[in-house]
């Protein structure tokens, strides 16, 4: 059980994140950078870096990247990772708003299906991406469609529920996210296959950043400049081992994100417009902070079908709700956005952690080399 667990749940969803990294959110970054330079006067080199965003960010480009990260992490034949490349395509797409959940359900299984056959015959080059691409293409008609609407229904809800309640919707996707980060387990894939975006989205990023920013300030004294590079801008995934050993070291950064989350959604109203994968980043290479700016000038598809469905369960008319779009969703930032995206993603969660951990070592909770990363 621990086999499948592992290369299902953790090496799978690794590989979906690494695979939506390589394709949506950097193409998401290029385009954005592109777009305010080209806000400074025409230039054809700011023209091609919008140009190479939107290449990057296609539905069709995105699946395959997705796919083939999955196979990738899946270790699985050669002939089997290329063929991923036209199932990952096609689930997501059909998949609509949950097609990264559609691409990792159809690509494990097709990779698996095509692991069955892999050189079993002579004509490997013909049977193995038959096999593949026909069980994946099979799957993807069948239910791909379905497992997209269902991601995306669950994504809603908790976008509309935070909508309504969040202040305790603020601490409970903080929270969770937060502690699925540290986990060897991808926050990123899952926020990106259930559409994390909007105030929800703030939250996420919030409690990934608690926890980044909350171990790294945590371990200062046994890791050093090192610890604060390695796990703020790195991962915080480097403390399990310790975690493992003594529990307690968790409690810091985790309450750090239960004070975060609501002060990002009640005070400071920070939202996620931007790609959702970028919700569970956290401040890993920034791309949480990254994804909440380019959310402000250039809100994503998701964003806008988020923000037109929670018009909808308001009972806005359908010229109100048509009339949501990625322009219109659009802000100019102010200073007090500025100042809650530093607060929430840094200041606070360093303070706290900080201040946490100081109590629960003079209670002998946690001890000195509890934090100590191995070299």
């Amino acid at each position: 059980m621990n086999k499948y667990v592992k290369r299902y749940l953790i090496d799978a969803l690794s590989g979906m994140a690494q695979g939506l990294f390589a394709s949506l959110l950097i193409g998401t970054i290029i385009k954005t950078l592109g777009q305010q330079l080209l806000r400074l006067g025409v230039n054809p080199v700011f023209q091609f870096l919008v140009n190479a965003g939107n290449f990057a960010t296609d539905a069709h480009v995105v699946g395959a990247a997705m796919a083939v990260g999955i196979g990738f992490a899946m270790q699985v034949p050669a002939l089997v990772l290329f063929s991923l490349v036209a199932v990952g395509s096609a689930a997501n797409v059909t998949g609509g708003a949950g097609g990264p959940l559609a691409v990792l359900i159809i690509a494990i299984a097709a990779a698996e299906l095509g692991n069955l056959v892999s050189k079993k015959t002579k004509v490997d080059i013909i049977v193995t991406p038959l096999v593949t691409i026909l069980a994946g293409s099979l799957l993807t008609v069948l239910f791909a469609k379905y497992i997209g609407m269902a991601a995306s229904s669950i994504g809603n809800i908790i976008v509309w529920a935070t909508k309504l309640h969040p202040f305790v919707m603020g601490i409970i996707i903080s929270v969770l996210v937060g502690i699925v980060l540290t986990l060897p387990i991808s926050s990123a894939a899952i926020c990106a296959a259930l559409g994390l975006v909007g105030l929800a989205g703030g939250a996420a990023v919030a409690g990934c950043s608690a926890q980044m920013v909350g171990f790294a300030v945590l371990s200062f004294r046994e890791n050093g400049w090192g610890g604060i590079l390695s796990q703020g801008l790195g991962t915080s995934m480097l403390q399990m081992p310790n975690i493992i050993k003594n529990p307690k070291i968790w409690i810091p950064p985790t309450l750090a994100s239960a004070i975060t989350g609501p002060v990002a959604t009640c005070l400071f109203k920070m939202e996620m417009n931007g790609a959702a994968v970028s919700s569970g980043m956290g401040t890993c290479g920034l791309v949480g902070q990254i994804g909440v700016i380019a959310g402000w000038f250039t809100p994503s598809e998701a964003a806008v079908k988020s923000a037109q469905h929670i018009a909808e369960q308001a009972g806005k008319t359908v010229e109100e709700i048509n009339a949501i779009t990625a322009e219109s969703l659009a802000v100019s930032p102010t200073f007090f956005d500025w100042l809650g995206l530093i607060l929430v993603c840094f200041i606070l969660p360093g303070l706290l952690s900080w201040a946490f951990g100081l109590i629960l070592r003079k209670i002998g909770w946690i001890k000195e080399g509890d934090l100590t990363l191995e070299a």
